[in-house]
């Protein structure tokens, strides 16, 4: 089967207890009669969509927030079960869902599991708990342990943990100390995810900077933090795939992946993006007008110019370790990689930020730790 026969599909729950300081997010606290009114949103909006599948084997669902855990679980249940009914999805399909250490016991963890849901991100962010009520965290370290080995009894055997550095007040041996906990749990999480902190406008965290009260580690212990993550988390036999992210043998996140190397997909919810015989297009953000009429949300469509194909294969394959396929390319455009971007590559190569071999153009370590810069050079 080509990459186009396939489809992911993405789930947006908008909901959460409270906004954390850094999220810029699209989520927001609600009561149980909307959130019930959105999950039968939902599910219209799946159902009356699914002709657009048509001919698709959809590899992988991921369930965002938002915190999906927040909503009754049963709700979340159906929606999996709604995308099952109405859409051809793969035995061993990649189902993921994202929880809160602090929105979840074993009854919904079983409920997940029932559903089909095969794979849990959990957001953990820190192991200490001064760093956790700083960001504006609803859980403790203490809570996250539970609910880990609670997934484990239940049999989830497919865990990712979600960490964050460069936390205001965050040392580098606090920071350590997290990566070593993290990697000293019983047993190892298949899969970790390790952000630095980003400071959004419009958050906690942004008008505290503003008014320069947000302090943050320095750019060297920043930069000390991004070095040891990849060095701590290879000594425990984890693969850096991605820029941010780690995986044990086998247990790297088929959805990203997907995203990276620009598998189709389908997003439902507000604000949920979609890529459709390469015609980008988005939800709108307004919960009342997508609780009227969810099969109307659309907007923002934009049909992408062989050029933009070009720029989001480059820019987007670039993020991963194994970086992009010289023979994909030509299949998918009719011309060399090497005829579009060859000077490019060149000057790159000269640089130390890619490297060209068997087929593959990679960021060098080098590159990884400079991507923004060397991503940029394959805009038109």
């Amino acid at each position: 089967m080509k990459m186009t026969d396939f489809l992911e599909i993405y789930i947006h729950i908008p909901f959460c207890v409270k906004k954390c300081n850094y999220c810029d997010f699209l989520s927001a606290p609600a009561d149980r009669e909307t959130q019930r009114s959105y999950m039968e949103a939902l599910l219209e909006e799946i159902a009356g969509r699914a002709v657009e599948a048509r001919g698709k084997k959809v590899v992988s669902i991921f369930i965002g927030g938002g915190t999906p855990s927040i909503v009754e679980p049963k709700l979340l249940a159906s929606v999996v079960e709604q995308v099952k009914g109405y859409y051809a999805v793969a035995e061993d399909a990649e189902i993921t869902m994202e929880l809160n250490p602090g929105t979840a016991d074993e009854e919904a963890l079983v409920c997940y599991l029932e559903a089909g849901i095969n794979r849990l991100s959990i957001g953990l962010q820190s192991t200490v708990d001064t760093e956790l009520k700083t960001l504006g965290r609803i859980h403790t370290f203490e809570q996250f342990l539970k609910v880990y080995e609670m997934a484990r009894k239940v049999g989830f055997v497919n865990v990712n943990v979600d960490l964050m550095s460069a936390l205001p007040g965050q040392s580098l041996n606090s920071y350590r100390h997290t990566l070593k906990t993290v990697i000293s749990l019983t047993p190892l999480p298949e899969h970790i995810s390790a952000y630095s902190l980003i400071v959004e406008e419009g958050t906690v965290f942004g008008a505290l900077a503003e008014k320069g009260a947000l302090q943050l580690p320095t750019e060297d212990t920043e930069r000390q933090m991004y070095e040891e993550t990849e060095e701590i988390l290879l000594k425990k036999g984890y693969h850096r795939y991605e820029i941010s992210n780690y995986a044990k043998e086998g247990y790297a996140c088929r959805h990203n992946c997907g995203y990276w190397t620009r598998v189709p997909y389908l997003g439902f919810g507000i604000g949920a993006a979609s890529l459709m015989e390469e015609t980008r297009f988005v939800n709108d953000s307004n919960l009342k007008e997508y609780l009227k009429a969810p099969l109307q949300a659309r907007k923002d469509i934009q049909k992408l110019s062989i050029q933009e194909q070009m720029e989001e294969f480059m820019f987007l394959g670039l993020r991963m370790t194994c970086g992009v396929s010289e023979q994909a390319f030509a299949e998918k455009f009719g011309k060399s990689v090497q005829d579009i971007y060859g000077s490019v590559i060149a000057q790159n190569e000269k640089d130390g930020l890619l490297v060209r071999a068997d087929g593959r153009i990679c960021l060098t370590h080098r590159g990884l730790d400079l991507s923004n810069y060397v991503m940029a050079q394959f805009l038109f």
